[in-house]
């Protein structure tokens, strides 16, 4: 006899349950693409679940609130940042850690892959609080906290987020907004003319 008991609300069916993971990161996909067109506020789960190609319900399954499917979607841009603080900013001498720590975040915004969420991410923490707040937590875990502790210095937080503030404002000018010539000129060109004042932020006087 054929089942047909309906099923219970906030439940994925047993076809999209069976169709994780495949499912699960089509839902990742999909959330990116919808926070970095469309912005935190005018991004709904039902938007995101349209997207992917699957019932709302299976995104509250997988990710549970809006504010955590945005925190799931926009780490992936972190994950190789973190792995590469240790070995690419805070293994070598401190007076090269601002070319060192410049090449990271303009690799990452080079990167389509990472460029993605990285636009989702800035696009969406101006404009709201809570996305904001995801922001500051992911840069401070996996990032700020890490590299302040490398330097010797009573004012290291300071100094690393006047120097992740630099990084910041360039690249919302180059990706974000896209003023000329900033958004084309020559990486290499941005990373010798911001490098420098990185490191003074850093270890400067």
């Amino acid at each position: 006899m054929t089942d047909t008991a309906p099923r219970r609300r906030g439940r994925p069916s047993r076809t999209q349950s069976a169709d994780a993971p495949a499912a699960r990161d089509r839902i990742l996909a999909a959330a990116r693409e919808e926070f970095s067109e469309r912005g935190y506020d005018k991004t709904s789960v039902r938007g995101i679940a349209k997207t992917a190609g699957v019932d709302s319900a299976l995104v509250h399954h997988y990710f549970g609130t809006k504010e955590q499917v945005f925190e799931a979607a926009v780490e992936v841009a972190f994950s190789p940042a973190s792995l590469k603080v240790r070995d690419v900013v805070l293994e070598g001498p401190l007076d090269e850690v601002g070319e060192r720590m410049t090449r990271l975040i303009f690799g990452l915004w080079e990167n389509p892959v990472t460029r993605t969420p990285l636009l989702a991410i800035v696009r969406s923490a101006v404009n709201n609080e809570t996305a904001a707040a995801v922001f500051r937590r992911l840069v401070a875990a996996q990032l700020m906290r890490r590299i302040a502790g490398r330097l010797d210095v009573p004012d290291a937080e300071l100094r690393t987020e006047l120097a992740a503030a630099q990084l910041v404002g360039v690249a919302m000018m180059r990706y974000v907004i896209k003023i000329e010539p900033v958004a084309s000129a020559d990486p290499e060109q941005i990373i010798a003319r911001i490098a420098p004042v990185v490191q003074r932020h850093l270890t400067g006087p």
